[in-house]
């Protein structure tokens, strides 16, 4: 068998060997619970907050001083989605509504589906064909009775940019807080919390080559996020024992990437460029999805007219290419993607749409032999096709 070339960024990456070590490290140094007022306790509790500080100071929030925004170290992407959207909104009395775009993430989906059957009403934004959300007629879609409002940074099937800024200059305007699905981009594309104005942003470790099982959310000072989980709390507002090595680990990878930004998002995005101009110049009747809007480094979504997006990335698996045909949580639905339909694409093109998304440890090699595989799968697929 061919050796795997790993092209599933977006789903998750390979831990960094230094977050490993990192997180080893940790482990042996700080074994006591940090929420313990043992001397033990309280050294495990400092090197929490100072990896809590040293993360949140990389994505341009702080948490210090008088008024200190506030990190939430939580499970994941989805935990810190379902807090920031459940959090602040079953406290209200009565259902309002929340303004949202259809292209979002299932994390944040799932929850809006659940308070439209709690009585909430849910206006949504469109996206136009490029993929990037239209919110010229947000502020008609903003009552007086909207409590939220949801956009992400980055999307994770076609990785357009949204406008998040933008939205946030309008919603602040009118007195509604933004959250901020902000997963994909993390620790691949800037991200600064204080520019942006959102009310909080979410982001994991596992999508930036750090540990599955810990990412965070920001909460901007002042804001009244909520309790969504009961129990012990701890430092930040959420219950539960916070683990040391699983912080250092975040920590570790998102400063990897912190030290040398710049250099590395031109890096996955030379990767990127690289292989969408290659399969395009080897298979014919390809179309990059949202090629003409501002995308993430590393998120390439293709749509190969005539062939099944199921049965390509079987055959691609076959032959040693890990992709997907679109969000890791949704992949085993086989229902083609609610953001390709929600953009308007022909059906031709929803259905033969996979997504390549690169790492920090994608070597260029491993692009050029990928774009062999793919075109020998494409061609064999076609041609059964027309057989």
């Amino acid at each position: 068998m061919a050796p795997l070339i790993y092209l599933d960024h977006n789903a998750t990456t390979p831990l960094l060997p230094a977050a490993g070590r990192a997180m080893a490290d940790a482990a042996a140094q700080f074994a006591a619970n940090p929420a313990s007022q043992h001397e033990a306790g309280r050294r495990a509790r400092r090197r929490l907050e100072q990896a809590r500080e040293r993360i949140a100071r990389a994505l341009g929030a702080s948490i210090d001083g008088p008024r200190a925004d506030r990190l939430l170290l939580t499970s994941g992407g989805t935990e810190s989605n379902n807090h920031a959207i459940l959090g602040p909104l079953r406290r209200c009395a009565t259902p309002g509504r929340v303004l949202a775009s259809r292209i979002e993430h299932p994390s944040v989906l799932e929850p809006l589906a659940y308070l439209a059957q709690q009585g909430w009403t849910i206006d949504w934004l469109e996206a136009d064909q490029q993929g990037r959300v239209d919110i010229r007629g947000a502020e008609a879609l903003l009552r007086p009775d909207t409590r939220l409002a949801v956009l992400m940074l980055g999307n994770n099937e076609t990785g357009v940019l949204q406008p998040v800024a933008e939205l946030a200059a309008l919603c602040a305007r009118r007195g509604v807080p933004l959250h901020c699905d902000a997963v994909q981009a993390v620790g691949k594309s800037p991200v600064d919390f204080a520019a942006l104005g959102v009310a909080s942003l979410a982001f994991t470790a596992h999508k930036l080559h750090g540990p599955v099982g810990v990412g965070g959310l920001l909460v901007r000072s002042g804001y009244e996020l909520g309790d969504w989980l009961l129990g012990g709390y701890q430092p930040g507002g959420r219950p539960g024992t916070q683990s040391v090595p699983l912080a250092v680990g975040m920590e570790t990878a998102l400063l990897e990437w912190d030290a040398d930004r710049s250099a590395s998002a031109s890096r996955l995005t030379g990767l990127r460029d690289r292989l969408a101009r290659l399969v395009l110049a080897e298979c014919s009747g390809v179309v990059v999805i949202g090629a003409d809007a501002p995308r993430l480094p590393h998120t390439l979504c293709l749509a190969f007219a005539g062939i099944d997006r199921q049965a390509l990335c079987m055959a691609l698996d076959l032959a040693g290419v890990a992709c997907s045909t679109g969000s890791a949580c949704a992949s085993g639905s086989g229902e083609p993607s609610h953001v390709l339909r929600a953009m308007g694409l022909p059906e031709a093109q929803i259905r033969g749409a996979i997504r390549l998304s690169v790492g920090a440890l994608t070597q260029e090699a491993e692009i050029d032999q990928a774009t062999s595989r793919i075109s020998l799968c494409a061609r064999n697929l076609g041609q059964a096709s027309q057989a």
